[in-house]
């Protein structure tokens, strides 16, 4: 199994949207030598919709293709309603969350720009002259 998420994160490690497919056709072609055709099938069927990162800036590609600030997020929501431990209702749940949610849009994490747009404005100026 690790021999087999070494070979999926090799894929995405690639520097441009062709070495990706390349490299997924070898991982697919490894995969059935492994004797694992359904692993490949679902390599090649689903790999264009993993490599759609791709078509941004690559400056952006990790943002993009990671959830980490999504799951940070959460791991701070469910600490808080740990602490709680039981609701009364689903109200006071729903309030608890919403209210960290606005605390966080409204402080640190709320401030940080995760991307830098002006990677996206260039590339879409180039594609306006290009047409």
């Amino acid at each position: 199994m690790k021999t087999v998420a070494r070979m999926l994160k090799a894929i995405h490690a690639q520097e441009s949207k062709a070495a990706c497919r390349k490299k997924a056709k070898e991982v697919a072609e490894t995969l059935r030598a492994m004797r694992l055709p359904e692993a490949a099938k679902k390599i090649e069927d689903g790999v264009e919709e993993t490599l759609t990162y791709t078509d941004f800036p690559s400056e952006h590609w990790a943002r993009i293709r990671t959830n980490n600030v999504l799951e940070r997020l959460n791991r701070e929501i469910r600490r808080r309603t740990r602490v709680v431990g039981c609701f009364p209702d689903g109200n006071s749940a729903l309030m608890l969350v919403c209210a960290r949610l606005r605390h966080v849009a409204g402080t640190q994490w709320g401030n940080k720009k995760y991307m830098n747009m002006k990677h996206l404005e260039a590339m879409e100026e180039s594609s306006a002259i290009a047409c």
